[in-house]
């Protein structure tokens, strides 16, 4: 047997390696071995071979975590990044909207692209009052039409069904406060906002309570509903998507400030205004935030146009985006700091904020929601109602006797806006000159609906107005 083969090892407390017996020192950690186990030559080999495999281990693991790590990082922050910022994961459905059925208004703007626009072969109207009906307050809510029954709030806190025939009561229900929302029917359901925070569901025929969805402050903006979900928002700064049949909330999404602009649905997605100056789109499925745009309060309602949503803001400027677009992180922030640079001249002027196709100052104040028919736009600005083309050129300007924020509807070749000088106009929608205007008893904010050859406004006299 070889000298080596009897040799013995102490194994040092400390690194755990094998050192020749006789050395008072580790050789590789120079600890005091005098407490270290003794061992023989072949177990002090295995020894290191289990050492040298620990160590190999440490360094690949190591390896794997150094690069892994990051590397996982790294696609996790792709992912992410793609995921909320395009729609190469969840793409919306290019075929979920609403829309009012034939001869039908049973929405607020008509139907969820909000065009305001009813039937272009239509007869124009005559201006002649067929009935009215008198209510306990103001009406500032926008009546909707299904069937043979016009559907309407009113400021003495109830939502009324009436007869489109003869102006009589079909039944009334009792909130408990105003009701300046405008009602939503879709399949023989009433949906209504209250300001005491309540969305309504009611039976169209009978005007019974299927289901109430409390939010926290009052609910101005008017429902859209798609796909068997009801969109709205509320003075509470969301925006909410309920179960249409049970009432389930299925999300919410936050925005900056109150939302009294009423959701349109369009193309898979929600888009809606906000106090806090921004126009906001959603994914319908999840509340996802695709656009976060920045201008002015905007009260009013989008209308969309292929692809392109068109909103006015409180400053009277007209805006058009590419619905199909996302906000970049940090959007805005970076180009604000880009833009101070180039007045300044530290730097050129920064390009446009993402999907904008049209910028156009028509007025100075706007609370009117746009109406599209024959690739032109309308809206009520300062006294004016305005007309101009699909890239924001106007067309012409019909003045009122005051302010209108009522929000034009569209039929045959003609457009209709009521006033806050209490008149219903109708207008030639070609050149803009005046056809007739009928008076009301006090300022109109309602905006009118058209179906079967009749006209339907509320008034702040407490009366909603058949117009013929």
């Amino acid at each position: 047997m070889s000298s080596e083969n009897k040799q013995s090892y102490v194994i040092c407390p400390l690194c755990h390696q094998p050192t020749p017996e006789g050395n008072t020192f580790c050789q590789y950690c120079w600890t005091e071995l005098a407490a270290g186990e003794k061992v023989g030559s072949e177990a002090a080999k295995e020894f290191t071979q289990k050492k040298e495999a620990e160590t190999k281990r440490k360094k690949t693991t190591k390896r794997v975590l150094y690069i892994g790590v990051p590397a996982i990082l790294v696609l996790v922050i792709a992912f992410l990044f793609v995921f909320y910022n395009t729609e190469v994961f969840d793409k919306p459905s290019p075929t979920l909207n609403s829309n009012s059925a034939a001869n039908q208004w049973s929405m607020f703007r008509h139907d969820m692209l909000r065009s305001g626009s009813a039937d272009l072969n239509a007869p124009a109207l005559q201006g002649n009052i067929q009935w009215t009906f008198s209510t306990g307050g103001a009406i500032q809510s926008s009546p909707a039409v299904a069937g043979s029954t016009v559907y309407f709030g009113s400021r003495d806190g109830k939502i009324y069904a009436v007869n489109t025939a003869t102006g009589a009561e079909q039944w009334e229900y009792q909130t408990g406060s105003w009701v300046d929302s405008s009602p939503a029917v879709v399949n023989n359901i009433v949906y209504v906002g209250s300001n005491d925070g309540n969305l309504y569901a009611l039976d169209a025929g009978t005007g019974r309570k299927l289901w109430v969805f409390q939010t926290s402050d009052p609910i101005i903006s008017s429902p859209a509903v798609a796909g068997g979900v009801v969109y709205f928002g509320s003075d509470d700064d969301r925006i909410y998507a309920l179960n249409a049949m049970t009432g389930k909330k299925l999300w919410v999404s936050k925005t900056g400030g109150q939302v009294t602009s009423s959701p349109l649905v369009a193309n898979g997605v929600v888009y809606v205004g906000s106090s806090d100056g921004y126009l906001y789109s959603f994914n319908t499925t999840d509340g996802r935030l695709r656009i976060r745009f920045p201008r002015s309060e905007i009260i009013s309602s989008p209308a969309v146009d292929g692809k392109n949503v068109y909103f006015t803001c409180s400053d009277g400027f007209l805006f058009a985006i590419n619905g199909g677009t996302h906000s970049w992180p940090a959007e805005y922030f970076i180009l604000n700091i880009w833009t101070q640079a180039a007045v300044w001249g530290f730097a050129p002027y920064p390009p446009s904020i993402t999907g904008v196709t049209v910028q156009q100052q028509i007025g100075t104040m706007n609370v009117s929601s746009p109406a599209i028919a024959n690739n032109t736009l309308y809206v009520g600005v300062d006294f004016y109602m305005a007309a101009t083309n699909l890239q924001g050129k106007t067309l012409w300007m019909f003045k009122a006797g005051d302010e209108i924020a009522s929000s034009p509807a569209i039929s045959g070749n003609a457009v209709y806006v009521g006033s806050y000088d209490g008149k219903i106009y109708a207008v030639d929608a070609t050149t803009g000159k005046q056809l007739w205007n009928v008076s009301t008893g006090d300022k109109i904010g309602s905006s009118p609906a058209l179906a079967d050859g009749l006209l339907y406004i509320g008034s702040y006299d407490g009366k909603l107005y058949a117009i013929k």
